[in-house]
């Protein structure tokens, strides 16, 4: 039997009633404009919402996201936004410089979780901070491109992938 299928047909009403009320309450919150066919339409949108997220599998990696996840979130919020000015200032710095000291460089990295979810957020939070950018994610390597062997020295000091990964022996 196909797993992604069992895990499917294992999606409870009270997953799927609770991504409906999530979007619901956001659409109505955001939305502001309470005529009778925008009710509907965003009643129909937020029912579409669910119809797809269960056809896609969305549910299939919402294991992944633990409590202590959601709780971890507003710190590594609060890394990322740090790093992404320091990383600002340090491009701003070789841009303005007359020498234009670059130095691209490609590194690969190993995520060390194995989680779909994890990679992706790695992927995207390196890409976020000027001066990298995550050319290919295959399995458990990353590929990123960085803008200065200096940046590249300090993404394979793994900060990144240690705070991204849910590893208990990695915090």
């Amino acid at each position: 039997m196909n797993k992604r299928l069992g895990q499917q047909g294992a999606v409870g009403p009270l997953q799927l009633g609770g991504l409906f009320l999530l979007l619901l309450v956001s659409w109505l919150l955001w939305s502001g404009i309470y005529k009778p066919l925008l009710l509907w339409l965003g009643l129909f949108s937020c029912l579409l919402s669910v119809w797809l997220a269960k056809r896609m599998g969305f549910f299939d990696h919402t294991q992944s996201l633990t409590m202590r996840s959601l709780l971890r979130l507003p710190a590594y919020c609060w890394w990322l936004l740090v790093e992404v000015i320091k990383s600002s200032l340090a491009v701003a710095r070789l841009v303005l410089s007359p020498s234009l000291p670059i130095s691209p460089t490609v590194v690969e990295l190993i995520a060390t979780d194995e989680s779909d979810v994890s990679k992706v957020i790695l992927g995207n939070s390196i890409t976020l901070s000027p001066g990298t950018v995550t050319i290919d994610v295959h399995e458990d390597r990353l590929l990123v491109h960085c803008l200065t062997k200096k940046g590249a020295r300090d993404l394979l000091q793994q900060e990144a992938l240690r705070r991204s990964s849910k590893r208990p022996g990695l915090d």
